[in-house]
């Protein structure tokens, strides 16, 4: 049997250091953190799979992504009660490249390349894995080249776009853009967020969005059904905090 949905991209571990700012420091004038509590989550396309998961059977679902993500980590130190975040500490590491030939493509009805931009993922895999799949959804934080064409459809957000003004154009008929609390533009059209609520954390909404976006559309074939979809799934984690799923 096929299975809906394959994930490839890399990962890390999204670590959220809770804290409590009480005063600053007597020798430079910087807050001292008095920690709280500590949260951990899955991270990139760790957390597209997990999203993924949350919304369809997990047996649906597999996902291709690097051996140590669970290594590779961004600590946030965020205070408790404003959620403001202070300080973020990534610690990267050498991330082994994909083996695309490996892959089999043909087992899935759709592809989400969850592409981060840290070494698993080059351009030319991108390409490899587009031109060999009919449905991809591409999420890049690559600057947008012909290497791209071939995706179904891809998921840009406001700075991403920026980047790449002119594949924007070109792709047009394919570029889902993401533009925040706004909504999204797609084909020239906007699809603003209809149940708009307050924003305490955008960690991960764009992974959530754009694993919505994937699972409607395999029910219904409908982009624009799974556009609403995804922009009400997105407002939903956005009024949590960290890194987490919709209800």
């Amino acid at each position: 049997m096929m299975k809906k949905i394959l994930i490839i991209g890399d990962s890390c571990k999204d670590i959220y250091t809770y804290c409590d700012v009480k005063r600053l420091s007597p020798e430079k004038p910087v807050p001292v953190l008095e920690l709280d509590h500590v949260e951990k989550a899955p991270g990139m396309a760790m957390n597209v799979y997990r999203n993924v998961c949350n919304m369809m059977p997990k047996k649906k679902v597999d996902i291709v992504t690097n051996d140590n993500w669970e290594t590779i980590t961004k600590n946030r130190f965020v205070d408790q009660r404003s959620n403001h975040m202070f300080l973020r500490v990534d610690t990267p590491q050498f991330i082994d490249r994909i083996d695309v030939f490996r892959l089999q493509l043909k087992e899935y009805q759709h592809v989400i390349v969850s592409d981060y931009d840290k070494g698993f993922v080059h351009w030319d895999d991108i390409d490899y894995i587009c031109t060999n799949h009919p449905s991809v959804f591409l999420d890049t934080k690559k600057e947008l080249d012909y290497w791209a064409c071939d995706a179904k459809f891809i998921k840009i957000n406001n700075y991403e776009a920026e980047r790449s003004d002119h594949f924007v154009h070109v792709f047009e008929h394919k570029v889902i853009q993401t533009l925040g609390g706004d909504g999204v533009m797609f084909d020239g059209e906007m699809y603003p967020v209809k149940d708009k609520v307050e924003t305490l954390d955008v960690s991960g909404a764009g992974d959530t969005f754009l694993a919505a976006l994937v699972v409607r559309y395999s029910q219904d074939k409908n982009i624009i059904s799974a556009i609403k979809y995804a922009n009400r799934q997105a407002s939903k984690v956005v009024s949590k905090r960290g890194t987490s799923v919709p209800d």
